[in-house]
């Protein structure tokens, strides 16, 4: 609220009826806080990224192609995975520089539900699971370590479809049914981002859902063989709910999320947790306003985490991204600063070196976030 005085007795200042003195919050970002946008010289579209070291990024898109940096985005080598042209990798996991799994949403009736792995680099690529089971549709994967790994489908018989791996995804295992989680009727996930399923810690995982009346988090402490559900104060609906999810710490995490037919509305789109997902509240909303896919952590270059211990406030930030653009947090998801107008419809960080991917052929880089406070500006105005 603004402050009056009266400065009628103040000398100099007899014109002056009044004084406004207001605290203005100033929204200008330095320049470094931006996206840097390459030129891959490519139109297809990507929703899949794993950033594995500063240098060395992974990215999978449309008509079977995979795309791989190791210079820090100098210049980026295409692979196209053989008889994989129809295939639109939504979600990729780097073990290593030079092994990598790859996922396909789509229609398993028509042969788009398949998983591929590489251990030399994109060279040479190996079909490891694949299936035409009437209504698998992949949405994500994700890994504890180099063998440990999980993928989570849309539902099958009103429970969620559900596979596993204990080699490094070699091979994968259908969960039996009687352990997959339950979904509500109309219940669904997001193949938006490949992170609607994230692991964390030793042997947890999370999933976030849309397509019924609110959204809901699932959660697993044992590798995904048994799981706990909590409803959230998300709306969602056949085309809302969560897109995206991040933990920081065992209690501590976000969810982001919204429509993707309404990708600029103004409704809150932020959940955070400080109890391992037990509970979930609506937090502000990002800015820009809009649909957010992703969240990922960005680290600072001093930070050293081990994924167990919980960061501190001022090592890390959260970076969230959409087709309205993107934001970043330094209070945990409390409040939100704009980082660019690019619609990145995924995001992944190793330290403080970013990258986003997005539609035709969009990829961009971000290697410095600003911690500095909100600047404080003092106003005179004439009443």
């Amino acid at each position: 609220m603004p402050i009056s005085l009266n400065t009628s007795s103040i000398g100099g200042l007899k014109y002056l009826t009044a004084l406004f003195i207001s605290l203005q919050v100033s929204l200008s970002m330095p320049a470094y806080a931006q996206w840097r946008v390459m030129d891959i010289k490519s139109n297809i579209h990507m929703r899949a990224v794993h950033t594995v070291s500063p240098t060395i990024c992974w990215v999978g898109g449309s008509k079977g192609t995979i795309l791989k940096t190791t210079n820090g985005g100098k210049t980026w080598a295409t692979y196209k995975v053989p008889g994989a042209d129809s295939l639109d990798f939504r979600d990729v996991h780097a073990i290593n520089k030079n092994t990598l799994v790859a996922m396909s949403a789509g229609e398993s009736e028509k042969g788009q539900a398949k998983i591929y792995r590489t251990e030399d680099g994109g060279e040479s690529w190996n079909l490891v699971y694949q299936t035409t089971q009437n209504g698998v549709f992949l949405d994500g994967i994700d890994f504890w370590d180099k063998n440990k790994g999980i993928c989570l489908g849309d539902p099958i018989d009103g429970k969620l479809f559900i596979l596993t791996t204990e080699d490094g995804g070699k091979s994968w295992a259908e969960l039996p049914i009687e352990k997959r989680p339950v979904a509500e009727p109309g219940e669904a996930c997001f193949a938006a981002s490949g992170t609607s399923i994230i692991t964390f810690g030793k042997s947890n995982v999370y999933i976030g859902t849309g397509g019924s009346k609110m959204a809901r988090v699932f959660r697993s402490e044992d590798f995904g063989q048994s799981w706990k559900v909590s409803a959230t104060p998300l709306p969602a609906g056949p085309t809302s709910g969560i897109f995206g999810l991040r933990f920081w710490s065992n209690k501590n995490g976000i969810a982001v999320g919204g429509d993707y037919k309404k990708t600029t509305d103004s409704t809150l789109n932020v959940l955070l947790t400080k109890d391992g997902g037990v509970t979930w509240t609506l937090s502000k909303m990002t800015v820009p306003a809009g649909l957010k896919e992703c969240v990922a952590l960005y680290q600072k270059t001093d930070a050293i985490w081990t994924g167990e211990t919980q960061l501190r406030a001022d090592d890390y930030a959260l970076v969230a991204t959409g087709p309205s653009g993107s934001s970043y947090s330094i209070d945990r998801g409390k409040s939100w600063r704009f980082l660019g107008k690019e619609g990145f419809h995924a995001v992944s960080f190793a330290g403080n070196v970013g990258y986003g991917v997005g539609a035709s052929g969009l990829i961009g880089k971000v290697e410095k976030l600003s911690f500095k406070k909100r600047k404080r500006k003092l106003v005179f105005v004439d009443e």
